[in-house]
């Protein structure tokens, strides 16, 4: 920078002045750029916590069978096994949460001791004005699931100062993508033409422009009805590696009948194609021979033994002017090298079993084409904007182990179905399949959300800590509940009313644990001794097989107890401020039990919910003419208007197996408690830490599917080892993709 910019840029900034562009890259750029890279909002830092995974499920176990009358027993199981080792990943969250974690956690030493991560492919969000909801088959209608409050908080992050915002959120990811990659890796970024161009930039400057290999042009359907211009068919694929020493295997296609027509038009004796080339015999040392074709010499690469295997084989013939030909059968061709220009794969036809309905789905051969190019069998591949989960699916199929990670709950909901469909695949196939297990954050991601949020105004009163005041004020804000100025209660857990909200107290329970029964028992005894009649209690999670129970127990005596889960939205002030952070009632499930000696089923009795989306009334006022599919306190309604204004409702959930999507039973719930990685005490590293809770071991399954709509409400029996009492873990996911859970207690022998 000269001595003149450097005065200049003083001056400007001494006046308040913007500085012009080029004084900007003056400023930033190291003297050997050639090209700087900038934007409103760019940093070069990127998150860097280590958060630990919880592990909410493991499933091992497509699903165990009851033997079936005529069966014959088998010493030997024959049906495909799971793989020791690795276990794959399928983590819900926002992902740069995750690759943070991923890159300096301990997860990171499991990566590296799999030989690293071999291949990304990602299908991040393009389009601007997007709506990434679903649509739910309900009745015979279609009802629309639209995206979370998290998910649009992500959308107006991602694209709330338009691309530039964009390009802050791809930039910090893709270097987190970048420091996660072996060095013999690729990544495959999908795109399409809206950002294509800012993509390709990005790219560039965090994986190096040398490192650029393909820009692949994904032809993904025929035509498409662009009235005032030509028709955009076709999507972006941008293939970057992290060095010059990556992993890569050839992919062919097969020719066509007119290219086999042309070039093999040559049969022999046996009725065999063939194609015919001449190989010049006078370059038969150095381990090569030249050959000529079309009348150009050219040199080709070959083992002198290579070559006296194709003259044993008769595909050698030697000419008078010393040319030698060589016989290419087309039954011994790989096919064609594919190009840049990927014409043969279309897009998921909407009558395919293939398709799941989500948004953003791409086929399987996509994927099978790029996991199979730049990966081996037992590579690790990774996909940070799941969907519905192809990239994993694909890669369990070809023997990749995997991981893949998405902030929407559906969608992970959608991926976790998708791939124990693979798993019973691969079993019943006798092919070998891993166990994967899914993950989240949980109360270290809430911790991390608090901890980065801005100390708030409170009267907490008594000994609670400055914290954790600013953290109830906060919930209570987003519930729109008053503030009680000295929370009442006592106790050793302090003061345990902290609001009242429309005639009801509010009690805000803890960030970081879940609600226990003795806390929910000193709620009551505060609510008694106050003369509360009505209470909300608040919580991110609840003690297993805790709130049906003890809810009618206090109902009974006097104090009617609303259990509500607080959503993560309340730690962006955006979406309190609007009024988007909607706390809903924990949903209530039923089971009974069939013992006979050491056998046990269970049968999946009720589901209740109170889950809302829409206000039915505001709905018929302010819609006109037509229908619409209304989701109001857990009922599914269809709502019509005629020209008269005359509105008829029909009920889609007629019943209340109508919600459930998956059923899933672990029969020895405590038999494996929850261990996770967490900072040493001493600052040494890591260490094992139980958090309390158990690993919910996925046993038993039953789950809707395009191809099968149907559920099973009775599990195949499950024979215990022993006699004894075991706690009997329920988990169900409604057609809205929300899981709830439920723990009974049984005795056997």
């Amino acid at each position: 920078m000269t001595e003149q910019h450097k005065q200049d840029i003083i001056e400007r900034i001494q006046a308040g002045q913007k500085l012009p562009k080029h004084l900007i890259y003056e400023l930033f750029a190291d003297n050997d750029e050639d090209v700087f890279l900038f934007w409103n909002g760019r940093r070069e830092d990127v998150t860097n916590v280590a958060l630990p995974f919880h592990s909410i499920e493991h499933i091992d176990e497509p699903r165990r069978e009851a033997m079936k009358a005529g069966d014959s027993f088998q010493m030997f199981d024959t049906r495909g096994r799971q793989l020791q080792g690795w276990t794959n990943k399928l983590i819900w969250g926002d992902n740069k949460l995750i690759l943070s974690s991923l890159a300096n956690g301990p997860l990171r030493r499991e990566i590296e001791a799999e030989g690293g991560l071999k291949l990304i492919y990602i299908d991040p969000p393009f389009a601007v004005g997007a709506d990434f909801g679903f649509n739910i088959e309900i009745g015979g209608e279609t009802a629309e699931k639209r995206q979370s409050v998290i998910e649009e908080i992500a959308y107006r992050d991602t694209w709330g100062r338009g691309i530039s915002s964009y390009l802050s959120m791809m930039y910090e990811r893709l270097k987190l993508m970048h420091g996660l990659l072996s060095e013999d890796g690729s990544i495959y970024v999908h795109c399409d033409s809206r950002v294509n161009s800012f993509v390709r930039i990005i790219m560039d400057d965090i994986f190096n422009s040398s490192n650029y290999l393909n820009e692949i042009i994904w032809k993904r359907s025929t035509a498409h009805s662009d009235s005032s211009t030509y028709g955009n068919v076709h999507d972006l694929i941008y293939f970057y590696s992290k060095s010059k020493n990556r992993i890569w295997n050839q992919q062919y296609s097969d020719y066509t009948d007119d290219y086999i027509e042309k070039q093999f038009r040559y049969i022999d004796e046996k009725g065999r194609r063939y194609r015919s080339g001449d190989l010049s015999a006078s370059g038969l040392t150095g381990g090569g021979y030249q050959y000529e074709w079309n009348g150009v010499v050219r040199e080709w690469r070959c083992p002198k033994t290579t070559m006296e295997k194709y003259e044993k084989e008769g595909k050698l013939t030697y000419t008078g002017t010393g040319l030698v030909r060589l016989k290419f059968y087309l039954d011994e061709m790989p096919g064609l090298p594919i190009q840049g220009i990927w014409d043969d794969l279309n897009k998921i036809h909407h009558l395919a079993q293939e398709r799941l309905g989500y948004p953003t789905q791409k086929p399987e051969a996509l994927l099978e084409r790029i996991i199979k190019a730049s990966s081996n069998e037992g590579d690790l591949v990774a996909d940070f904007f799941c969907g519905s989960g192809t990239t994993a699916a694909v890669a369990e199929k070809l023997g990749r182990k995997w991981i893949t990670t998405d902030l929407g709950r559906f969608s992970v909901h959608t991926a976790r179905k998708r791939l124990i469909g693979v798993q019973r695949e691969q079993q019943a196939a006798g092919k070998d399949f891993r166990a994967f297990e899914v993950l989240n954050l949980g109360k270290y991601e809430r911790q991390f959300f608090m901890d980065s949020l801005p100390p708030a105004s409170s009267d907490s009163g008594g000994d609670m800590s400055e914290k954790e005041a600013s953290y109830i004020a906060l919930i209570l804000e987003a519930y729109k509940a008053r503030p009680i100025s000295s929370p009442a209660g006592g106790g050793r857990e302090g003061g345990v009313l902290h609001g009242s909200k429309a005639g009801r107290v509010v009690h805000v329970g803890p960030l970081d644990v879940p609600v226990t029964q003795s806390r929910l028992e000193a709620i009551f005894e505060a609510c008694r001794a106050s003369l509360v009649t009505q209470v909300d209690v608040l919580g991110f999670e609840f003690e297993q097989g805790l709130v049906p129970r003890i809810v009618q127990e206090y109902r009974e005596k006097g104090v009617s107890m609303t259990i509500k889960y607080i959503p993560k939205e309340v730690f962006d002030k955006r979406a309190v401020e609007k009024g988007q952070a909607r706390f809903f009632d924990v949903a209530f499930l039923d089971t009974r039990q069939h013992i006979k000696g050491l056998d046990i089923q269970i049968e999946l009795s009720n589901f209740i919910t109170h889950y809302t989306q829409d206000d039915l009334e505001d709905v018929q006022q302010s819609m006109k003419k037509g229908s619409k599919v209304v989701i109001d306190d857990g009922q599914i309604w269809k709502v019509e208007k005629d020209d008269n204004g005359i509105i008829q409702r029909t009920l889609l959930t007629n019943n209340w197996y109508d919600w459930i999507d998956y059923w899933a039973v672990d029969f020895d719930y405590h038999s494996k408690k929850e261990i996770i990685q967490v900072p040493a005490a001493d600052g040494s590293g890591w260490e094992e830490a139980w958090t309390g809770n158990y690993l919910f071991e996925n046993e038993w399954q039953s789950f809707r599917t395009k191809k099968d709509p149907n559920l099973e409400f009775i599990s195949a029996p499950h024979t215990y080892k022993k006699p004894g009492v075991y706690q009997v873990m329920v988990k169900v996911v409604d057609i809205l993709g929300i899981d709830s859970s439920k723990m009974v207690e049984v005795r056997v022998g």
